[in-house]
């Protein structure tokens, strides 16, 4: 919770270095994924959120509204469309990327290398260990 209003703090207009509006939270989140995986349907978001489809609908319409997604027929001939994320979408979340490891970088910047690299692994191990426990891993690429 620190991290995350320390990070708001950084940037409290919520906006991008571009003057842009930043991505909020969920569309971060579901933008990762996609990127990750590949084209997804509200279905297979739901399952790898364990959210209800009222709230994904809800956020994906955002997230089109945007022009960060995009609605596309399942290419394996399946009845539900899928969202793939466009090149915008990828634009604006590799430089809330860029943002987010920019403030991390003014948090640690007194830390030795082997401090961040230890804490890396403590955080990526916590990580892991929630996915497993939710029964939701996050894929790796």
């Amino acid at each position: 919770m620190l991290l995350g209003r320390h990070m708001h703090m950084l940037n409290p207009r919520s906006r991008g270095a571009a003057g842009e509006q930043r991505l909020d939270r969920s569309a971060y989140v579901l933008l990762s994924r996609i990127q990750v995986e590949g084209l997804m349907s509200i279905g297979q978001l739901s399952d790898a959120f364990g959210l209800d489809t009222s709230t994904l609908n809800r956020q994906t319409a955002a997230m089109l509204r945007t022009g960060v997604v995009e609605r596309m027929p399942d290419p394996e001939g399946g009845i539900a469309r899928k969202f793939a994320i466009t090149a915008e979408g990828e634009r604006r979340l590799a430089a809330h990327r860029a943002e987010n490891l920019q403030g991390l970088e003014m948090i640690m910047a007194n830390w030795k290398p082997d401090d961040v690299a230890e804490f890396a692994g403590y955080l990526s191990r916590f990580n892991r260990d929630i996915e497993r426990l939710d029964g939701r891993p996050w894929p790796r690429g």
